[in-house]
């Protein structure tokens, strides 16, 4: 177990009695790409998340949006805002804007007058597979979507890029555009074809998205396509991504409630503790909790 500082960049809380979760609480739950969600399909707070981080130094954390609808994607800002107010945890949040919607500036003003909102996630992965598939259609290249995204710079807000290899070498085109908007691409960029060409498709578009400085990578969320992992399955990945990125723009998430369908948070954190072994004690510092400090502007001292 890692005695290492931690700051977890990707976790999520539900409460169903504020907002609606299609995908956690509809009857029957639909397909998702995830797996069975039926064991985390239930309320999730601050209290159950530091119960299963208990005994790790876990100093702050960034709650990304955990998939509320845009009636209810500002109410849930709310929420959490109140959450990190009470100032158990730091907490830095990312919130949720439909990029395409007529009325996203809107939306974006709203959620970037709350104090601990850092950016906006709006999962865009799209597959020809439809049980892989988070988006009916891929909408990257749309012009609506690209000038909802432009706006995130106006707020001061980064962005959370949850995709799909194919639609990386789009993605890097648009962060090049945009310098000034952070990008963190989400869950190691989810190479869910591992197949030999879908993994060169997945090292080629790390490499487009890392020659851009304003992109990192959350390693997180591996489990969810490989859901018997292991170490040494989960090894390759993980320094495929350092090696692309660096050690200052790799960050260690736990994906929690989420990634406990298949492990709890010290099986996850103790197979990144040991896949970085030979790793300097400064680097894994800044991959455990430096760079996410960082990135997300948290402010946290004494890491």
């Amino acid at each position: 177990m890692t005695s290492l500082p931690i700051i977890d960049p990707h976790m999520h809380l539900w409460d169903f009695t504020r907002q609606h979760y299609s995908w956690l609480m509809d009857d029957p739950l639909p397909p998702n790409a995830a797996g069975d969600v039926a064991p985390i399909a239930k309320p999730y707070g601050l209290s159950d998340y530091l119960a299963d981080t208990s005994g790790f130094d876990v100093r702050g954390v960034v709650h990304v949006e955990a998939g509320a609808s845009t009636a209810h994607s500002l109410a849930e800002t709310q929420w959490l805002q109140g959450v990190a107010d009470e100032g158990r945890l730091p907490m830095g949040l990312v919130a949720f804007a439909a990029l395409n919607d007529p009325q996203v500036e809107k939306l974006l003003a709203a959620h970037a007058e709350h104090g601990a909102v850092r950016g906006i996630r709006h999962i865009i992965n799209f597959h020809s597979d439809p049980a892989r598939t988070y988006s009916a259609r891929d909408v990257i290249g749309d012009a609506d979507w690209q000038a909802g995204y432009a706006l995130l710079a106006k707020y001061g807000l980064s962005f959370d890029l949850q995709i799909y290899p194919s639609q990386m070498e789009l993605a890097a085109q648009l962060a090049a555009r945009h310098p000034d908007i952070p990008v963190m691409l989400n869950h190691a960029g989810m190479p869910t074809d591992r197949d030999d060409e879908g993994l060169a498709l997945w090292r080629r578009g790390l490499a487009l998205l890392a020659a851009q400085p304003n992109v990192s990578i959350k390693i997180s969320g591996l489990a969810m396509i490989d859901r018997q992992w292991t170490l040494d399955s989960l090894r390759p990945f993980v320094l495929q991504a350092i090696e692309a990125f660096g050690t200052d723009r790799a960050m260690f998430a736990s994906n929690f409630p989420v990634d406990r369908l298949y492990g709890s948070f010290g099986t996850h954190y103790a197979a990144y503790d040991a896949i970085t072994a030979d790793f300097t004690e400064a680097e894994r510092r800044a991959m455990f909790a430096g760079n996410a400090n960082r990135l997300y502007r948290l402010g946290i001292a004494g890491l």
